[in-house]
């Protein structure tokens, strides 16, 4: 019992402790050391296909401010580049953007000929999954001994319902029990004869007696 109790409070304390973990928000710099802008390093949907966020994540975009700036737009902008019809603007050059959802998130440059030099980005941020947590099965170690079939005494078979192992069942016959005969030995009579004659006496009359 205190090795089951052992276990659950290890279990626990390990649980807490992610969630714990998983509960705090991660800010993710864009472009690395290069930041936001044209020519880096490592292209940005690149960047973001090794990485995985989460709702509350943040992104940082650092670019010089007055030459560049960031759009959140809907895939269609994005695709065309277009600049026009922005959901959000950011322009201070240390923008922090966050993800108050799961599913993708499209950023291109306030610049149109930059965007269409590839300062992109699009983010698939994960779905949130909350699993209910349930307590573990009891753990014993001893588990009980498998319940023995009945022993069959002799004279005793299969009964007609059981069948063999094999492909197909095979009809059981009950042996018949032994014939009893209930009729008087054939040497009694003999016997009294016998008797009878040794005695002196008529058998006839024994025997007629004994009838």
């Amino acid at each position: 019992m205190a090795d089951y109790q052992s276990r659950v409070c290890v279990f626990l304390v390990f649980f807490s402790a992610f969630i714990t973990f998983s509960s705090h928000a991660f800010q993710f710099s864009v472009g690395g050391k290069d930041g936001w802008g044209l020519n880096p390093s490592e292209n940005y949907n690149h960047w973001a296909q090794r990485l995985r966020f989460q709702v509350n994540d943040t992104l940082l975009f650092k670019y010089k401010k007055g030459s560049d700036s960031v759009l959140v737009v809907s895939k269609d902008d994005y695709d065309q580049c277009n600049t026009g019809n922005p959901i959000l603007k950011m322009d201070d050059g240390d923008s922090v953007f966050r993800f108050d959802r799961s599913g993708p998130f499209f950023f291109i440059s306030g610049n149109k000929s930059n965007c269409g030099h590839g300062e992109k980005l699009i983010v698939v941020v994960l779905a949130v999954r909350n699993h209910p947590w349930s307590p573990p099965p009891k753990w014993s170690p001893y588990s009980p001994a498998p319940a023995s079939s009945p022993a069959q005494g002799p004279g005793y078979g299969p009964s007609a319902n059981s069948t063999p192992d094999g492909d197909s069942p095979a009809a059981v016959t009950a042996a018949p029990p032994p014939h009893r005969s209930f009729a008087a030995p054939a040497w009694s009579r003999s016997v009294v004869l016998v008797s009878t004659v040794s005695n002196g006496l008529d058998p006839f009359h024994e025997l007629k007696y004994m009838r």
